[in-house]
């Protein structure tokens, strides 16, 4: 069987198709089968306050289209430009990596792949700004 598993813990909420889901009081696991449904684990949404940084923004696009808020097709080439600026600031091996998987998942139309990807560059992100503002 392929496809998405989640495992979630008790009391977690998923949003599946529009529908939010929570999980029991168990921990549980989920197969997700089919190819196309829109998946967002809500204990990573990015709201839309909290996109206001440049990874921040591109993580809330991903997650627009995760939702199906967002046609994938319509937004690969602007999330493609996005990352590539982001390529200009984060110049290190691992950030280049990151950069690198989350364009590879855009253009294969893997979102969840690309937002992952992206919050890795969350911490980094968060340390250039602090510097910044000193």
């Amino acid at each position: 069987m392929s496809g998405l598993v989640l495992k979630l813990a008790p009391k977690e909420r998923v949003l599946v198709n529009g529908a939010v889901i929570e999980n029991g009081d168990r921990r549980s696991r989920l197969s997700i089968v089919t190819p196309d449904a829109h998946i967002l684990r809500l204990r990573d949404a990015i709201h839309p306050e909290q996109a206001n940084t440049p990874v921040r923004r591109v993580c809330y696009s991903a997650q627009l289209v995760l939702s199906g808020d967002i046609d994938p097709e319509e937004d690969r080439l602007p999330m493609l430009r996005r990352i590539e600026e982001l390529s200009q600031v984060f110049t290190d091996p691992d950030s280049r990596a990151a950069l690198s998987e989350a364009t590879e998942a855009v253009i294969s139309n893997n979102h969840y792949r690309c937002l992952k990807a992206l919050r890795a560059l969350l911490p980094r992100e968060e340390r250039l700004m602090a510097v910044r503002s000193q």
